[in-house]
Order: structure tokens, then sequence, then C-alpha cells
């Protein structure tokens, strides 16, 4: 082998990988730039949130357009309350996708906890906080023997949660007692939850939120640009964040003026989207996340990176319990009371529709937990129109149904562009 050959060989193969991957080029600046890299996204399959985006779009057109009144301020701001349960579930049902796998339990555990919530609060006297709190632990542990039965003893992921939906259901009867039903404290914490309304109407609530969150939005994504640069990477150029974040407060503007003509802005909005906000900055900003997809990217790749993967689905099953416990405290505050029926029927194919309709794969390693918020939105959107046009329940389930195989569809499809991208 000829010695001066070598660097013309290596510089040979970084010219060819350079030309294979399009993320090892510096990107193109300008209007003509930006239009060429979201052209290759949508080539290579990188859709992002446009789909859900359009979905909604459409969805509110549509309804408008039959009803007349589905953009009305009242209507807007009960969609808002009403996604804060089946979202906070569907929160946790993100980080269980993302490591590839499934729990059927997150109904069962949202239904036992406001049960426990419930009775220590009612029949035993229990300060209402207290109780929640215990509920909320009660959920946790739940989580915990999930993840110790599946990540220490091997059990399929699928068949331990499936016993725990059958096991906490029993345990929600049983709490419950031959009553079956306890009615919230009236003015209690968990009645408040679903009828709080920040500042008793005052519009700076819902303006401030609106103005706060594109400019935390522009910041965060400028500093970490600033990152990139100074470590020598590529980063967004600072006129897309921009864009990006006026886009974004556009959104938040319209929507804060929505609701301020009708009541002003929910607590239980302001509740899941502060969960949505703090777990998506575990999975994007913090080393936990990073392992957490990396174990759904591929388990014996995280474990000889140093992963404890054991850990880390311990970890992200009790998430996800204690965020269905959490959703089912709202539900039982949107209803009145805590029951028998409570987290079942369709609550837990809901979270799990909105989790995957939003973006999140099912396939693992992929997912952002805005998916759950997006997904919810349309799920409940489309509940809400066809509740106004006096649809059967049936039609509802048939049409989530196809919006639900849609999301799958893209989502396989979306696979299998990259797969062929790479080939």
């Amino acid at each position: 082998m000829s010695t001066p050959d070598a660097p013309a060989d290596a510089a040979g193969a970084a010219a060819s990988a350079s030309a294979a991957d399009p993320r090892l080029h510096q990107p193109a600046q300008g209007w003509a730039g930006r239009a060429a890299a979201a052209r290759h996204r949508l080539a290579s399959g990188e859709l992002g949130s446009l789909p859900v985006v359009v979905g909604l779009v459409v969805i509110a057109v549509v309804f408008q357009s039959v009803t007349h009144h589905f953009l009305q301020a009242d209507n807007l701001t009960n969609i808002t309350r009403f996604i804060a349960g089946p979202g906070l579930i569907a929160v946790g049902v993100v980080f269980v996708l993302i490591l590839g796998e499934i729990d059927l339990s997150l109904g069962s555990v949202a239904g036992s906890s406001a049960a426990i919530a419930a009775v220590l609060a009612v029949r035993q006297d229990l300060p209402e906080w207290l109780a929640i709190l215990a509920a909320l632990g009660a959920a946790c542990a739940m989580g915990l023997l999930h993840g110790f039965f599946f990540a220490r003893i091997g059990v399929p992921a699928f068949v331990v949660t499936l016993a725990g939906m059958l096991a906490w259901s029993g345990l929600q009867e049983w709490v419950l007692g031959s009553g079956g039903t306890v009615n919230n404290r009236h003015d209690g914490i968990i009645a408040s939850l679903d009828t709080t309304f920040l500042g008793d109407g005052d519009i700076a609530y819902a303006w401030g939120l609106a103005v706060l969150a594109p400019a935390l939005y522009l910041t965060a994504h400028l500093h970490t640009a600033r990152r990139r640069r100074a470590a020598g990477l590529t980063a967004r150029p600072t006129a897309d964040s921009a864009i990006r974040a006026g886009a974004l407060a556009v959104l938040t503007l319209a929507a804060a003026y929505a609701l301020n003509q009708d009541r002003g802005l929910p607590l239980s909005l302001v509740v899941l989207l502060g969960a949505v906000l703090a777990t998506d900055f575990v999975l994007r900003r913090t080393r936990y996340g990073r392992q957490v997809f990396a174990v759904g990217g591929g388990i014996e790749a995280a474990r000889r990176a140093g992963v404890n993967v054991a850990r880390v689905r311990i970890s992200v099953f009790v998430l996800s319990a204690f965020l269905a416990g959490l959703g089912g405290l709202f539900y039982a505050s949107q209803q009145g009371s805590a029951d028998k029926q409570l987290g079942s029927g369709n609550v837990l194919m809901s979270a799990i529709a909105a989790a995957v309709i939003g973006g999140t794969s099912l396939f693992g390693g992929r997912g952002r937990t805005w998916s759950a918020l997006l997904g919810i939105l349309v799920i409940q959107s489309i509940t809400t129109g066809l509740d106004m046009v006096h649809a059967a329940q049936a039609i509802q389930y048939m049409i989530t149904g196809a919006v639900l195989l849609a999301a799958v569809v893209l989502d396989s499809l979306t696979r299998r562009t990259r797969g062929t991208g790479r080939t």
C-alpha cells in the first residue's frame, strides 16, 4: 500500500461522507437555504409536528363550518380544561414508548389513585393535601412494582402491566367499597383542579404566559446555538430561531385572546403545560433524558456505553405511573367524584393514541413530550366537535381509531424512508 495515497483516500472518504450526510454541512443561509433544508427534511421523512398542526387546522375549519360556534371562546376554554387528565397520562406514555415498551395499567393506576385520595380525604377525614400525597405515592409504588418485574425479573412489560391493569382495577373497587362512589370535598383541592381559573378571570395571567413561552423558547435556542458554535459544531441560524419563536408567539397570543374572552387561564392547562415543559427539559437537556433515548435506541449499545439499563427502565415506569395518578385526580375533579368507572373505557387508549398521533414512535428511541399535548388536542377537538353535532360515541371511536392508524402508518413510512436514506 502506498503511503502518499493514504491522505488522498482519507480526503476522498471525508468528501464522500460529507456528500452523503447533509448534517455535516454548514446550513445554508437565507430564505433559499431554509427552503432547501425544509425540502430535505420532508423528503427524508422528518415531518416533525407539521401533520398534527395541519390536522388541528382542518378539524377547526370543518367543525366551525358545520356548527358555527366551535371556535367560540367558551368551547375552546372547555377543550383546554378537558385535556388535562388524559394529557398528563399521555406524557407518561411518551416516556414508555421511547423505551419501545407499552404500559397497559395507566388507566387503572389513575382510577385507583383517585379512589385512594377520595377515600382518605372524605371517609377517613385525612387532610386533603396529605391524601393526595398518599395517592401519588401509591401510584409511584405501582410503577415501581411494574418496573421491578420488567427490568429485574425479565417479565415482558406487556404482561406485567396487563396484570397491573387487572390488579389495580380490583384495588380501586375494594378501596371504594360497596358504595362505589365518593364525592369530592366541596371547595377542596381536588374539586378546584378543574374549576379554578388563575386570577379569577384576570387577563394578565393568560397574556403573561403567552409572552413568556416564546421568550423562553427563543432564549433556550439561542443558548444552545451559542454552545454548539463554541464547541465547533453547526448551529441553527439566529434568524431561524427568531422565526420559530415568532410563529409560537402568534399561536400563544391567539390562545390567550380566546381564553380571555371567557374565564381566563384554567389551572388545569397550566398544570399540563408545566408537566410538558418539565419533562421536555428532562428528556432534552439532562443526562437522564439522553439515557432514556439511548435505552430506547438499543439496549445493548446503551449498556456498553455505561447506562444502567434496569434503573432507567424502572424510573420510567415510576414516572409514568406518577403522571397517571396525577391525571386521575383531574378526572375525579372533572366528574365531581371518584368511582369504579374512573380510568376505564377509552382512557388508556386515548392517552396512547395522543402520544402516537403527536409524533412519538411506537418503535422506540424517538419522541417528545410536546407530542402528548398536540395529540390530546387532536383527540379532544374531534370528540368535542362530534359531541356538538350529536354524533354517536361509536362514530367517535371509529374516527379516533382511523386517525391513530394514520399516525402509525406515517411513523412506519418515516422509518422506512430513513432506512432507505442510510443505505
